[in-house]
């Protein structure tokens, strides 16, 4: 079983201890690949042996192929999503080709919510949702552990009270 970077101690003084997150959403998002690929698999295959020609329904295999590799690139996602604590503001990194980083200081923090719908719920996930005054500054952090989440959004909450009192 595939574990995410939880926390990577040992860091260089100054840097940011990062924390990964739960390997829950990862068996969500592989579950619901293999759930939708596996079904059109499925009904590809009864179409194409109902009404087309007997070689063709080798191409019912198409999605399998695609959950293979999405397998393996959902793999790669969720290993690229972490985030870390520092002393002024939340560090949020993410991507595999294209590497975004995101620093939301939390003096500019206006609203802090956790978020889980049915589906996270039921893998006992929850998202925190980050809310500042620009609105393309917006960040998030899904698939955390529940207490996780509301640990997350009550610090979050109290750092950014503290820094914005100063303003």
């Amino acid at each position: 079983m595939e574990t995410g970077s939880v926390r990577t101690e040992g860091n260089a003084p100054g840097e940011p201890v990062w924390t990964g997150l739960p390997p829950g959403l990862l068996r969500m998002r592989r579950l619901l690949l293999v759930v939708w690929l596996g079904l059109l698999a499925v009904v590809a295959g009864v179409l194409l042996a109902l009404f087309a020609p007997p070689g063709w329904v080798a191409l019912a295999l198409l999605p399998l192929v695609l959950a293979g590799w999405g397998w393996h690139m959902l793999g790669r996602n969720w290993r690229s999503w972490r985030y870390a604590e520092r002393a002024d503001d939340l560090l949020i990194s993410r991507g595999v080709l294209w590497r975004e980083e995101t620093v939301v200081p939390y003096g500019r923090m206006q609203l802090v919510e956790v978020t889980s719908g049915p589906l996270e719920r039921h893998f006992r996930l929850a998202g925190v949702q980050l809310h500042t005054a620009a609105a393309a500054t917006d960040a998030r952090i899904p698939g955390l552990d529940p207490a996780e989440a509301e640990r997350l959004r009550d610090r979050l909450t109290e750092l950014g009270e503290a820094r914005s009192a100063g303003l």
